[in-house]
Formats: C-alpha cells, sequence, structure tokens
C-alpha cells in the first residue's frame, strides 16, 4: 500500500469519527453498523474497480450512454435545429461556441426520465432495487422499508424513492427516516448519472461505470454516517413491506408519457436552479471580494481541504479538489461537474480526478435538502417537523458519506 493509500485508509476512519462527533458523540452505535459499513464500500468498490469482468462492463455502460447521447441529439437537432446539435449554418470561428448546455445537454433528462419509467413498468428496475434492498438488510439490519428506500436512491431521485415507501414514512424510527434522508442526498439518480458521464467521458475514463459504482458505494456509507450520527434507539412500529414493489404505471405507453413528464419537469427544475444559484453566488462574491479579497469558491476550499486531504488526495492538489466540494454544497455538483469537464481536470492527477469523481457524486447542496424536504412533508406531514429539522443535519451526514465513497476508491486506487 503506498502513502497515498495509507493516507486515505486513515482518512476513511477519520470520517467515520467526524459523523459520530457531528451526531454530539451519541451511545447506542453499533459495531455491525461501522463494519458492514466499511466493508460495504470497499467490497463493492473492490469488485467492480478490479474484477475483469465487472470491469470489462464498464466500456458497455459507457457505450449506452453515448447511444443515449446520440439519439437524443437526434432530437434536439430536429426541435432546435443547429442550437441543439445540428450541422451550423456559418463557420464556427470559436471552438467549443456552439455548445449550448440548455439544448445539447439537458434534453437528455427527458429521454432517460422516460426509459426509467418503462424498465420500472417492465419490473427490470423493481427487480434491480429488490436485490440491493436485500443486500443492506443483511449488511445492516434495518427495516425493509428503509432499505427499500436505500436501494432505489441508488436509481431515482431523493423524493421519488420515499414515494415507494410512502404507507410505511410515518412508521420508521427516527433513525431510519435519518437514513433515507441522508440516502437520498448522498447518491444521484439515474437521469442525472446518465447527463453527468456524457459532460466529463472526456475527462474521466470509464465515466459511466464509475458514476454508478460511486452511487453504489454511496449506500453503505450513506447508512454508515447517518447512524454514527443518529444511533438507532427503537424498533419500527411496523413490519416491513413484503411483496413486489408497487405498479405505477398502466401500460408501457403511461409510463413513457408521465416519465417524459417528470423529466421535464426536472429539466426545468435544473435550469431554475442553476440560473438562481449561481446568480446568487456571484450576487454574494460581488459583495464579499471587494470588502475581504476572499470569494465564497476560496473559503469553500479552505474549509474543504480537510476532507480533500481525507481522500487520499495530495496535498499539493487538495485546495483544487476542496474548491470543487466547496462549490457542490454552495451551489450544485451539476456546476462542479461541468468545471471537472471544462478545465480537463487542469492540475489533478488522474488519480485524483477519479477520488474528486466520486466524491462529487451526489445531491449534497442547499437547494436539494429544500427539494427533499418539501416532497417528503408533503408524503408524509405527520412528521413534517420531524424532517424538516433532520434537513441540515442530512445535509452534513451526506456530504460525509460522499467524501467516504472518495476516499474508499483512494484505498483502492495506487497512485
Amino acid at each position: 500500500m503506498s502513502l497515498l493509500q495509507g493516507q486515505a485508509a486513515l482518512g476513511l476512519l477519520s470520517l467515520c469519527l467526524l459523523a459520530w462527533a457531528c451526531g454530539g458523540c451519541r451511545r447506542g452505535v453499533r459495531p455491525r453498523v461501522v463494519v458492514a459499513g466499511l466493508l460495504g464500500q470497499l467490497l463493492v468498490a473492490g469488485a467492480l474497480l478490479h474484477i475483469p469482468p465487472l470491469r470489462a462492463g464498464f466500456a458497455a455502460i459507457g457505450d449506452a450512454v453515448e447511444a443515449l447521447a446520440r439519439a437524443t441529439r437526434a432530437g434536439t437537432a430536429l426541435v432546435f435545429g443547429y442550437l441543439g446539435g445540428a450541422p451550423l449554418p456559418f463557420a464556427e470561428t470559436m471552438p467549443g461556441g456552439s455548445f449550448i448546455l440548455f439544448f445539447q445537454a439537458l434534453p437528455l433528462v427527458l429521454v432517460v426520465g422516460a426509459l426509467s419509467a418503462l424498465l420500472y413498468h417492465w419490473r427490470v428496475l423493481p427487480l434491480v432495487v429488490d436485490a440491493l434492498a436485500a443486500g443492506l438488510r443483511r449488511l445492516f439490519g434495518l427495516s425493509g422499508a428503509c432499505n427499500l428506500s436505500v436501494a432505489a436512491n441508488v436509481f431515482v431521485g431523493m423524493v421519488e424513492a420515499p414515494l415507494l415507501i410512502r404507507p410505511w414514512l410515518g412508521t420508521l424510527t427516527r433513525a431510519e427516516l435519518f437514513v433515507a434522508m441522508v440516502a437520498g442526498l448522498a447518491t444521484i439518480s439515474g437521469n442525472m448519472l446518465v447527463v453527468y458521464a456524457t459532460m466529463i467521458a472526456p475527462v474521466v475514463p470509464d465515466a459511466a461505470g464509475q458514476l454508478l459504482t460511486a452511487s453504489l458505494v454511496s449506500a453503505p456509507a450513506a447508512i454508515l454516517a447517518a447512524l454514527l450520527m443518529l444511533p438507532e434507539g427503537e424498533a419500527p412500529a411496523a413490519p416491513a413491506p413484503e411483496g413486489p414493489m408497487p405498479r405505477l404505471y398502466d401500460s408501457s405507453m403511461d409510463a413513457v408519457v408521465r416519465g417524459t413528464a417528470d423529466g421535464l419537469q426536472l429539466l426545468l427544475g435544473i435550469m431554475a436552479s442553476l440560473i438562481v444559484f449561481v446568480a446568487l453566488v456571484a450576487l454574494a462574491n460581488a459583495v464579499l471580494e471587494p470588502l475581504t479579497g476572499l470569494t465564497l469558491q476560496r473559503v469553500a476550499g479552505v474549509l474543504f481541504w480537510p476532507l480533500a486531504w481525507a481522500m487520499g488526495v495530495p496535498a499539493a492538489e487538495c485546495a483544487t479538489v476542496a474548491r470543487s466540494l466547496g462549490i457542490k454544497v454552495v451551489v450544485n455538483e451539476f456546476v462542479s461537474y461541468l468545471e471537472l469537464a471544462a478545465s480537463g481536470g487542469a492540475g489533478l492527477a488522474e488519480r485524483s480526478r477519479l477520488i474528486l469523481t466520486y466524491a462529487l457524486c451526489g445531491f449534497t447542496n442547499f437547494a436539494s435538502v429544500g427539494i427533499m424536504v418539501t416532497g417528503m412533508a408533503a408524503l408524509c406531514p405527520e412528521r413534517r417537523a420531524e424532517i424538516t429539522r433532520l434537513g441540515l443535519p442530512s445535509l452534513v451526514a451526506a456530504t460525509i458519506a460522499c467524501c467516504m465513497a472518495g476516499a474508499t476508491v483512494g484505498v483502492l486506487t495506487a497512485p
């Protein structure tokens, strides 16, 4: 094991202590949770990164993502013309100047939304989610409803996953409710996974497979971070859900139509969030920089420096990684991935870019907390106050969980 890998191993344990300290050093943390959380991350990441047949599957996932991107460009070119990727009617004088994010990259959300709904209706996604939930149940011993929500978050969003366990949401223990919230923020949905993979593919090899691995690793990391901050103290009030996951669509056509509509809402939400939060950060910097000489990004680079080091990043590169982590929390992960793609990972070694890719793979930002709290409170109004109180702590736990995923890949990847 190299020095940097040892640094990541020490950092992984330090992140566990940080989560425990952020929760007030509560008693009642089960050793089984700590062992299962750490081993779960290392085994999943180790298998997907170092077993040749599974590693080879990354190329297939990347080909599938590229096929989706090409199919989407065919649609956007028809609807938007050269704004959507059709041949330009003029000479491009500035390389890359013809790329317009909203018209060429974001419409992929619509296609993936429709495809995800179709795979759900055909019972493909429920089969995978049930298998993941069963594995988490054996590892951590949580209720079936909680495990189902965590497993679903690997593929769907932070509000859609709790929707699958809506009948049991009110019966979860406080710790299990917290686990479900942290998992929603520490992972990304399939829609966004495809978008981010398309964006960073030139910078990160096997981007789609790496992001899928990151989301899978973040599931046990989220449970570990959540239960270190808020250990279990009571038994669930209702039995775990049994039988197949509920049907949401009447037919394949209904799945495509409703999946497209859901994708459109997400697309517009992303557009609005990018405009508003980038503008707010620019406004805050316009006030802060003349007074202090600092920007929010620079402040974040200082605050997140220890987390970057804990993931096994060389000290010379920690400031760059920390800045991206700060942008992710203050704005969102979309902007962080966009900057990673635009800069080509300037100043970062290939291993550091991979660690950063894993650490950014989660909805850990203030806007997402608002979306999740609002959505879950609507699903379970009787626990609205409790969900609201757990909102910001869940952001802290999810940020630590994403850094755990980065540290895990730091342990398993040699410089």
